[in-house]
């Protein structure tokens, strides 16, 4: 009655296995560490670059216990592990000094850190320990909130000369186009209802992402909404991409830089007590310049180095990212291209410059603050191959992942929305080190306190659930830890809450195995319909519960989102532990026997034949 089949054990044993390996880094200690990452947009870490910098290490004696490498999204960084501050100090000497020879055009940044002294194979299976959050080691956290109806009104702007240069082809007269007051639409006005039709038909023909609605002689131009959910992701996209760019140049190690629901960018900060250079970072502004490249030698123009080689530069501008309205990477004819579109008066000067120097080369130039100063550098250099106005292609990209780089960097010149504060804390490292003794100590008298009175109270099924209730800890940790969560203090009261739950389900077990004793079952019958009968109840209680975490999951943001995280893994971590596990281990003990007189429930308790029912 009470043996569990051979496959439950082994789900048993393996997700206890996995639990005990996700976890058991959070018990290593720390070594110094050095983060090596790019500081420009115009440059990348890639895993390429790993014998160079173990060359550069070895060449200045140091001695590190590893490098390793980690690609997040379009940025890559190094990471190496050193035995003493010493060798963490001179790595950085080192790496500075072999990859950033110009002070003044600082291309990567290195930031001291300290890594996990876990095995190097548990590191590869991806078992690392968590990472803290600024409340428990210090730092800033900011919290923007993106305008990305701000993105669609960019997106208009560009709509509104593709619309013009239409018509204009069509031979139909436009008398005005406007976006209208405070709307995510274009008011476009014809001559009569009749031309306005046409019109209508003729834009959602040439434009699939827009749509066009015909009011009298105006015709309303929005963007489909699936054109609009584009529009915002990349806008989100390049916001995080930028403010990760700026990021860079503070040399903070292990940065969070996240999208949170669907219109906020969480940064935080660790070790980085001075918001005011972080506020003044994240709203530097960047600049993208087109200009001619200078063939004949005259004067007036800048001498820039693309792909190893000086390349002279006029000064006149042709375009700047002003102008960009957006830049996406593309297939065409031509293999993998970047598609560009830019506003109506940077395409009308775009079409008579291309017009006029056919054949000759022009380049996209990405201006940077570095050191207080705007330094130039050529993103991309390509002959003109024809005639082209507002929208263009760039060729010649080597792949998509190379032409997505650079569609970022043409849209880098500004952030893609406007950005605002709308949270903002700072937190000091002492502070941290305090809110890390006292969240642990709490779980850990908590634990005992509970653990002692279940085991004395409830004997044998005391003890089980005790057990139960740390593999909930131990799987909880393991997946938090695998999934790379970052632990805040309202994660640890999270962990707290989720082990009172967890113990609440193994009490409503034991209590009704005891209704049914009292109830005259045998001990076999008792178990079984105990725990049969109580998953119900504990289902019920759980589910409603993990409602309420998911809605603070979906809505809440900051430390309540960190809560909510932690409190619905808890919930079916404990599901697991509480029900599932706890049941196997009883049915170990008792599961065995084939006449059970007596279980340890709190009381020695021997069946009565005369009431035993059957």
């Amino acid at each position: 009655m009470n043996r569990y089949p051979l496959w439950k054990y082994i789900v048993m044993i393996v997700a206890l296995g996995l639990g005990i390996l996700y976890t058991v880094p959070n018990f290593f200690g720390n070594t110094p560490a050095l983060q090596f990452s790019s500081s420009k947009a115009t440059t990348k870490v890639t895993a390429n670059m790993r014998e160079k910098v173990e060359q550069t290490l070895n060449a200045a004696g140091v001695v590190n216990q590893g490098v390793y490498f980690t690609q997040n999204g379009n940025a890559g960084s190094f990471r190496v592990r050193f035995a003493d501050d010493k060798q963490a100090v001179l790595a950085q000497q080192a790496l500075e000094a072999a990859f950033n020879p110009n002070p003044d055009d600082r291309r990567y940044a290195t930031a001291l850190s300290t890594m996990s002294t876990a095995p190097d194979w548990m590191i590869k299976l991806g078992a690392r320990p968590m990472a803290l959050g600024l409340d428990l080691q210090g730092g800033v956290h900011f919290t923007l909130k993106v305008e990305l109806d701000g993105a669609i009104a960019k997106r208009l702007e560009g709509m509104s000369s593709e619309v013009i240069l239409l018509m204009r082809d069509e031979k139909i007269t436009v008398k005005n186009i406007a976006r209208a007051d405070k709307q995510n639409y274009l008011v476009a006005s014809f001559d009569n209802p009749e031309v306005a039709a046409k019109a209508a038909v003729l834009i959602e023909q040439k434009n699939a992402s827009a749509t066009a609605a015909v009011v009298g002689s105006d015709v309303q131009i929005g963007v489909t909404e699936q054109a609009a959910i584009e529009v915002r992701n990349n806008a989100m996209n390049q916001n995080i991409s930028t403010i990760h760019k700026r990021v860079a140049e503070l040399g903070v190690s292990e940065p969070l830089i996240q999208k949170q629901g669907l219109d906020n960018i969480v940064v935080e900060l660790p070790g980085i007590t001075d918001p005011v250079r972080v506020k003044n970072l994240i709203g530097k502004t960047a600049s993208l310049q087109i200009r001619m490249v200078d063939e004949t030698g005259g004067f007036g123009s800048e001498t820039f180095i693309h792909a190893g080689r000086p390349v002279l530069i006029k000064k006149q501008l042709v375009a700047s990212g002003d102008n960009v309205v957006n830049a996406r990477p593309d297939t065409g004819d031509q293999g993998v291209v970047v598609s560009v579109t830019l506003d109506s008066v940077g395409g009308k000067i775009m079409r008579q410059t291309t017009r006029d120097n056919l054949g000759k080369p022009m380049a996209m130039i990405l201006y940077e603050e570095v050191n207080g100063k705007a330094v130039g550098e050529v993103v991309s250099l390509s002959n003109i191959a024809g005639e082209f106005g507002e929208n263009f292609q760039i060729m010649g990209q080597e792949s998509f992942e190379s032409a997505n780089d650079l569609a970022v960097l043409l849209r880098a010149g500004s952030l893609a929305a406007p950005m605002k504060i709308t949270e903002e804390s700072s937190v000091g490292p002492s502070l941290g080190v305090e809110n890390i003794k006292k969240g642990l100590d709490s779980l850990k008298y908590g634990f005992l306190a509970v653990s002692l009175f279940i085991g004395i109270y409830y004997g044998v099924f005391g003890l089980v659930s005790v057990i139960s209730l740390g593999v909930n800890l131990l799987l909880l940790v393991g997946i938090l830890s695998f999934i790379g969560e970052t632990m805040t203090l309202p994660g640890i009261a999270a962990v707290a809450l989720t082990l009172g739950m967890a113990i609440d389900s193994n009490v409503l077990i034991n209590e009704r195995i005891r209704e049914e004793l009292r109830a005259g079952y045998a001990p076999q019958q008792a178990i079984y319909y105990g725990y049969e009968r109580a998953f119900a109840t504990i289902l019920d209680s759980n589910v409603t519960t993990l409602i309420a975490g998911l809605a603070l999951l979906i809505f809440g943001t900051g430390p309540i989102h960190g809560f909510a995280v932690v409190h619905c893994l808890g919930i079916v971590t404990s599901m697991f532990s509480a029900v599932f596990f706890s049941r196997g281990l009883t049915s170990l003990i008792y599961g065995g026997r084939a006449r059970l007189n007596k279980i340890s429930i709190g009381t020695v308790w021997k069946s009565d034949t005369s009431k035993t029912k059957l």
